[in-house]
C-alpha cells in the first residue's frame, strides 16, 4: 500500500491523523501543502474543498475525518486493517 498524506504545519486535524498513523506503524509519504508548490492547489483540484489532512491511498483520495467532529478512529481502522 502507498500512502501519502497532504498536512501544514497549522492545521491540528493532520497532527492527530500523523499520530495515529504513527501509533499504528503506517508509513506514508508526507506532503507539506506550505512547501510543496502546487499542493494545496491538487487538494482543491481534487477534493473540491481546501480541507487537511488528506490521505491518498494507491491514488484514491480519503479524507480521514470528519470537520468540526475530528479523525475517523473506527474507518480508518477498517480500511488500514488495524485494531482499535
Amino acid at each position: 500500500m502507498k500512502l501519502t498524506v497532504y498536512t501544514a504545519p497549522w492545521c491540528r486535524d493532520c497532527h492527530v491523523a500523523k499520530r495515529w498513523l504513527a501509533q499504528n506503524n503506517i508509513s506514508y509519504d508526507e506532503i507539506n501543502i506550505e512547501e510543496t508548490p502546487g499542493a494545496a492547489e491538487e487538494v482543491i483540484q481534487r477534493t473540491g474543498k481546501r480541507a487537511i489532512p488528506q490521505f491518498v491511498i494507491n491514488g484514491a483520495w480519503v479524507q480521514p475525518y470528519i470537520p468540526g467532529e475530528g479523525f475517523k478512529y473506527r474507518e480508518m481502522a477498517e480500511l488500514f486493517g488495524v485494531s482499535e
